[in-house]
């Protein structure tokens, strides 16, 4: 599962020329779902856009979370993040899940955001939306639950430059 969010002042979604979601100060998510995604990619992710610190507090440093803010959240299922354009001139989306196992992790995705407490509009799954906001910092941010089994990066013990080491 991969979420691309950006923190905005306000953000917004229309169908059809119809407005159908609209939050002030809090997070747009974008989220696609890939073939093998489960409820451990849900968990995980949710979990991160919960208690990221992306959000500041008195100083100008990222030291709150949506939960200690009281971010609103406007997610909407956007499956061209597994778009692959390596190769050729139009994207394949392969990786994507087919429509009914995404909206259904979509939608599971959206209900664990919804336990917190926190506002959380949506746009409609599968449907031709345009998207407005405002990005706020700006801050923007792309989230992959396939990092989750990834080891951190370590912080380099040795000389970097070999001409320099004793």
């Amino acid at each position: 599962m991969r979420i691309l969010l950006q923190r905005v002042a306000h953000a917004s979604v229309s169908v059809q020329g119809l407005e159908v979601g609209r939050i002030g100060k809090g997070l747009l998510v974008l989220v696609g779902v890939a073939r093998e995604d489960s409820q451990e990619d849900i968990r995980y992710l949710s979990d991160k856009l919960l208690n990221l610190r992306i959000f500041s507090g008195d100083s100008d440093r990222f030291d709150r979370s949506a939960l200690d803010t009281g971010a609103e959240f406007l997610v909407i299922s956007q499956f061209t993040l597994y778009g692959n354009a390596r190769k050729g001139r139009r994207p394949d989306f392969t990786e994507a899940a087919v429509p009914a196992d995404a909206e259904r992790l979509y939608d599971q995705f959206v209900d664990t955001l919804r336990t917190s407490g926190l506002p959380v509009k949506t746009g409609r799954f599968g449907e031709y939306m345009q998207v407005e906001m405002l990005n706020d910092g700006p801050v923007t941010l792309m989230l992959d639950s396939a990092e989750r089994s990834r080891p951190r990066r370590t912080k380099q013990t040795s000389n970097p430059d070999p001409e320099n080491s004793p």
